[in-house]
């Protein structure tokens, strides 16, 4: 009896410390998969964001856009004939 009340402790012991970190473990994955799924969306809006950005600043597109919608409405200036403007709220 005795025997058997040695074997079977170790064995319980162990069954719930398995549960335990199978537990543990489930839940550390639940959390990296969803870490990972907001990296992996906020790496696509930086991509978009990104090439938004280089794309609308470059001097080529811009003044193609300013032809395309503006038309007459803007004109090219050298910038040695750039003036400062100081607006006042009254």
């Amino acid at each position: 009896m005795f025997k058997k009340i040695l074997i079977f402790i170790p064995i319980i012991f162990l069954i719930i410390s398995t549960t335990f970190i199978k537990n543990s473990t489930k839940n550390l994955d639940k959390k990296i998969f969803e870490t990972q799924e907001n990296i992996r969306a906020l790496n696509e809006i930086h991509e978009l964001v990104l090439l938004d950005y280089n794309y609308l600043t470059s001097p080529n597109k811009l003044m193609e856009y300013s032809q395309l919608y503006f038309e007459k409405e803007l004109k090219k200036k050298k910038i040695t004939d750039l003036k400062t403007f100081i607006f006042k709220n009254e």
